[in-house]
Parts: C-alpha cells; structure tokens; sequence
C-alpha cells in the first residue's frame, strides 16, 4: 500500500512554531514513529509553503496512490484550488488539522477542504496522522 503525507504552509516548523499549539515534535521525528508503526506501507512525504506545489502534489499522487492524508494548513481556509485538486482525482483523502480548528478564530471555521474529502480529523494533535492511515488500511479490505 501507498500513502502519500501532504503538509502545508507552516508545518516544516513543527517543534519550534506555537508548541503550546502544535506541541515540540518535529514532521520528521513523527514520521519515524508512523513509518515504524507501518512497516508495510510505503509512505512517500511531502511538505510545501507554496499552494501551486501542494496542488501538483495532489495531482502526483492522486491518481498513483492508494491514499492521501493531507494537512492544509491555512490554505484549508483560503484555497479554491486545493479542493478542485482533491475533487479531481482518484485516491481517497484525509483531511488533518493537529490543532481543533473549530475552537480557533472563526476565520479557521471555514474549509475548502472538508466538503470534497472523504474524512476529516481535526485536534488530535498528531496522532490524527495515524488514525488517517488507519483508516485508509479499513478501506483496502
């Protein structure tokens, strides 16, 4: 099985940015542990700050992979083109946000993600990651 991580703007500074929010743990020490955990899976993990290269990562891997966990980040509330991108291919996706977007300024409320992806896990901090691989594992059954 194939799962493509896709992070946006921000989260490169995982560990460092807002831990009181995000927690101290850095994207690649907890893809050590989900890539431990998931032995079988091969997990293909990209991050960008640029909303035209999380599109084309969209695009990438949604039509070669079995699955797409994706973090947006802000672009969850401003981009148009994340949701058409998602809407355009084939690999189911899930939506994560580390932080319980809903109990944020009201601004964070709005997504142009959640109405075209097939779940979303929102304030589970980084285990929503795991409990999205999980997930897309129950559907190859």
């Amino acid at each position: 099985m194939k799962i493509a991580i896709i992070n946006g703007p921000n989260l490169n500074l995982l560990g460092k940015r807002e831990p009181t929010i995000y927690g101290n743990q850095s994207f690649e020490d907890y893809m050590d542990i989900l890539t431990a955990k998931f032995p079988a899976i091969h997990f293909e993990y990209f991050q960008s700050n640029i909303e035209g290269e999380l599109v084309n990562a969209i695009q990438q891997f949604g039509f070669s992979f079995d699955g797409i966990v994706l973090n947006p980040a802000a672009y969850t509330h401003t981009s148009v083109a994340i949701g058409d991108a998602i809407a355009a291919v084939n690999a189911p996706v899930v939506e994560v946000h580390i932080s319980n977007v809903h109990a944020r300024e009201d601004f964070r409320k709005l997504s142009y993600v959640s109405g075209v992806v097939d779940g979303s896990i929102t304030g589970l901090g980084l285990m929503g990651y795991e409990l999205a691989v999980n997930w897309l594992l129950n559907q190859q059954k």
